[in-house]
């Protein structure tokens, strides 16, 4: 599955899904800028990890609620991409970075909504918006949502609710980016053993026992099960791929 030398810029990629994405990336022949919001070291370790695989990688610091802070990102990462590579260009957009909000409908507050709009709603789009300059025209756009976009627990309203809008957003993207050739898709994971939310899928045995027991393949996810598909749609062989919501769950809620 490997690829002509390209470039993914992964935000949200120093832990979690978002580093497994990295990884993956990389070993399919790709360089890699990813982003990390405050543990500059883990990212620096992916980032040495990535360079062992051969690849180049850099990792920039991204506020993914700050909007405002977006210009001077762009300008920092395409900056960084015509000094390395004599064009500021790259290829995938991977909107990962996100935060959990637990709380039920009820008592979800206002500021905490509009905390998680920002980085799973608004953000994305107007991080896309500024990125679209800059991608190459035949390029890729992968969106992470939610498996709770389609299936229902308790305290996750707005959470979910805004994966929901990502997923409409990606068709909206994949019909007007088309003419350039540009595909966007969503990967929507199903519960993920990591330290997201707390890491209470990986963490709390109760929660984890329960996620076994609704997955057709009988466990939680780990964040190998979901690089991969990432991976394989900035791939040659997912060029047809365009505007689908791929859930990768092992079948949850079936």
């Amino acid at each position: 599955m490997n690829t002509t030398k390209k470039i993914a810029l992964v935000t949200g990629g120093s832990r979690g899904l978002g580093k497994n994405m990295a990884i993956n990336l990389a070993k399919n022949g790709n360089d890699v800028v990813l982003t990390y919001h405050s543990n500059k070291d883990e990212a620096d370790k992916v980032v040495a990890e990535i360079k062992d695989l051969g690849q180049n990688a850099v990792a920039f610091q991204l506020d993914a609620g700050n909007i405002k802070s977006f210009d001077q990102f762009i300008q920092e990462v395409t900056s960084y991409l015509q000094e390395k590579n004599g064009n500021s260009n790259f290829d995938f957009l991977i909107n990962n970075a996100g935060t959990a909000l637990y709380s039920a409908f009820a008592e979800t507050t206002e500021e905490q909504f509009d905390q998680a709009v920002n980085i799973h709603y608004k953000g994305v789009f107007f991080l896309t918006q500024k990125a679209l300059p800059y991608l190459n025209d035949g390029g890729r756009i992968v969106n992470i949502s939610s498996g709770l976009s389609r299936f229902s627990f308790p305290g996750s309203a707005a959470y979910a609710s805004m994966k929901g809008a990502i997923e409409v957003l990606t068709r909206y993207l994949a019909k007007e980016l088309g003419a350039r050739g540009i595909t966007a898709n969503v990967v929507a994971p199903g519960a993920i053993a990591t330290d997201f939310g707390g890491g209470r899928v990986r963490d709390d045995e109760s929660v984890n026992s329960h996620i076994a027991d609704a997955t057709a393949l009988g466990r939680a996810g780990v964040p190998d099960d979901i690089g991969g598909v990432v991976a394989f749609l900035c791939s040659e062989q997912a060029r047809w791929v365009n505007a689908q919501r791929i859930e990768a769950s092992g079948g949850m809620m079936i």
